[in-house]
């Protein structure tokens, strides 16, 4: 089991991917709503995998 201080250094790494997980998502709505394109989309989409496989990495650091 990792250290109180160790722990909370992952939760706050852990708030930088969720952070962009949460503004690509509201990105993504506005530009839905301004008929943005279909790539712009799928970029922002594409930000919000790779903030969420960075997320899962740091947090698979609580179980080793």
């Amino acid at each position: 089991m990792q250290q109180p201080e160790e722990l909370e250094t992952v939760i706050h790494d852990a708030r930088k991917p969720l952070n962009h997980i949460s503004m690509h998502a509201e990105l993504i709505k506005l530009m839905a709503d301004q008929s943005a394109s279909e790539t712009d989309l799928k970029q922002a989409a594409d930000q919000i995998i790779k903030a969420a496989k960075e997320c899962s990495a740091i947090l698979q650091t609580l179980v080793k």
